[in-house]
């Protein structure tokens, strides 16, 4: 749990907020009751069990993989999504800086009630 907290307070959230803008929210949403989109709402994403946002089909891969998105699954999974879950339905190639993963978990992370 520490370094969970760790990952999230070394990320930049004004940074992580620009990222999510630039590379996410042109098919997701991050707004509390917000739409899915091509890929589905992440509010709430950090802590959550994969494959579960209501509405959304997710691949088979997503659906049983029983990944939790913690802070550092969500690092791995961002820096080569297709590496981390074959057969996912997500078509994005990775954040490669960890600086960069880091500033969008920040973000991320301040998407819960």
């Amino acid at each position: 749990v520490l370094y969970c907290l760790q990952l999230t307070n070394m990320g930049d959230i004004a940074k992580g907020e620009k990222l999510f803008k630039g590379r996410a929210a042109q098919c997701h949403t991050a707004t509390k009751g917000g739409g899915n989109g091509v890929g589905p709402n992440l509010f709430g994403i950090v802590g959550r069990q994969s494959g579960t946002v209501e509405g959304f089909s997710y691949s088979k891969a997503n659906l049983e993989s029983g990944v939790t998105w913690t802070p550092e699954v969500l690092n791995v999974y961002l820096e080569n999504p297709k590496k981390f879950m074959p057969g996912t339905k997500m078509s994005f190639a990775g954040i490669k800086k960890e600086k960069e993963r880091a500033d969008l978990i920040a973000f991320l992370g301040t998407l819960s009630e």
